[in-house]
């Protein structure tokens, strides 16, 4: 054992394995092996019998005690729009006003290069303090703009500029050939790390999903795109499309995707939470994912857009994949323990008790891993896998007795000030190193 590669992190350790299943350490050891490069997690155990085994190799310089605060593996927010940062906090009425109001204005600033990368810097160095280590983010149209994400995210991310042919406005609008190229461009440049990402299907014609699709699965590309978030965007997308040659018969916005090679195992469809059973019958044979919005689905009062509660019951018995995801800015807040309260508080109020933090910690974490393929990498804290992972700080009143009761001790006393979440984080490691 190389006793300069290993470095020690005491504190009470949270390791989630599934809905109802994560590992906790009330006094535990994080042990990590490696360089700045490539650390990796060694072991994980109890202080008690980590002082045991590896006692001779812990010293004053090696070991980290991060005294009485949970350690836990960094977030995955699988769908958030960077380029929205400016308009979380929007007044909110529906979807699309609100889409028109605020949103397509703030993406139109996007168009000046110098101004992105001011903006990607701001944006990207706030995500990390906030423990969002991976996830899949929608940037605007603009190939600069998906540039400087891909240039300032920390972590593993999937990236795609958004894009919009039709019912869009002017200055947000491409030509067919503009996007394909673009896409062809973009794939060529930063291969799998790039998204394909139709903003939804009121603005991207048939033709470029289609081609689009067939460049990223070649790639071996993740898709994402909008799916069923309020009854009027569904209505809306049904009379266009029913117009269109080749989609007069279609009966669902699922079938809309299905018709243009938007679904699979590595498609992404945020929200959908206005689903009937035979489109889950769809999503679950494409091995589809849904990710669950719930800040942003959010009742008005609550500063999100009112658009429902998604059925994670109804999805799970369909056999869909899902998690979580902030959709900054339709959803106010950058933090996942934000989001976690929100599914939290929403499902619990309907009588849903299974909508536990633990759940809602696996959603927000390895459950995202799993989607993207990173699950063997990262996701959470088993040995073998990356040494990224958060630090906060428990009040000094709770002695937590297990994985749910700590995670209530942190989020339940800020749920009237939830801006406040930000600062809950003392330090974010990356590969073992801090970088917060």
């Amino acid at each position: 054992m190389a006793l300069q590669k290993l470095k020690f992190f005491i504190g009470t350790i949270l390791n989630p394995q599934d809905d109802k299943k994560c590992d906790f350490y009330a006094h535990g050891l994080l042990v990590i092996e490696g360089t700045a490069k490539k650390a990796r997690i060694k072991d994980l155990l109890p202080l008690e019998k980590g002082v045991k085994k590896y006692g001779s190799y812990m010293t004053i310089k090696n070991t980290h005690d991060l005294g009485h605060s949970l350690i836990m593996p960094g977030f995955y927010d699988m769908h958030f729009h960077w380029v929205q940062d400016d308009v979380r906090e929007m007044p909110k009425d529906s979807l699309l006003g609100w889409l028109e109001k605020y949103t397509f204005p703030t993406e139109m600033k996007f168009k000046d290069k110098k101004y992105a990368q001011m903006r990607a810097e701001i944006f990207f160095k706030k995500l990390i303090k906030h423990g969002t280590l991976g996830g899949a983010c929608y940037s605007s149209i603009h190939e600069h703009a998906v540039d400087a994400a891909m240039k300032r995210a920390k972590g593993h991310f999937v990236i795609g500029n958004v894009l919009m042919n039709m019912n869009s406005p002017e200055e947000l609008t491409q030509s067919e050939e503009e996007s394909l190229k673009l896409t062809k461009r973009l794939i060529q440049k930063h291969g799998k790390k790039h998204c394909f990402t139709p903003r939804f299907a009121i603005t991207t014609t048939p033709e470029v999903m289609k081609e689009g699709s067939r460049m990223a699965d070649r790639a071996k590309c993740f898709k994402q795109t909008h799916l069923s978030e309020t009854p009027q965007e569904i209505d809306f997308v049904l009379s266009i499309y029913k117009k269109l040659p080749g989609f007069e018969k279609v009966k669902s916005y699922t079938e809309i995707y299905e018709k243009t090679g938007m679904l699979g195992e590595r498609s992404l469809m945020g929200h959908g939470i206005h689903l009937s059973t035979k489109e889950l019958g769809i999503l679950s044979k494409s091995k589809t994912s849904v990710i669950h919005c719930p800040t942003s689905n959010a009742p008005l009062k609550e500063k999100g857009l009112g658009s429902g509660l998604f059925d994670f019951k109804k999805i799970e018995k369909s056999k869909v994949r899902w998690a979580l995801g902030s959709d900054i800015g339709g959803g106010p807040f950058l933090s996942m323990f934000d989001v976690m309260r929100s599914f939290v508080d929403q499902h619990q109020k309907k009588g849903h008790k299974s909508a536990t933090y633990v759940k809602a910690l696996y959603r927000s974490t390895l459950a995202g891993a799993e989607i993207l393929g990173q699950n063997k990498n990262s996701g959470n804290l088993n040995k073998g896998k990356e040494a990224s992972f958060i630090v906060v700080p428990l009040p000094k009143n709770k002695f937590p007795i297990d994985a749910e009761s700590a995670l209530e001790s942190i989020i339940q006393p800020l749920n009237k000030k939830r801006e406040k979440y930000e600062g809950l984080l003392s330090d974010v490691y990356f590969n073992g190193q801090a970088v917060n």
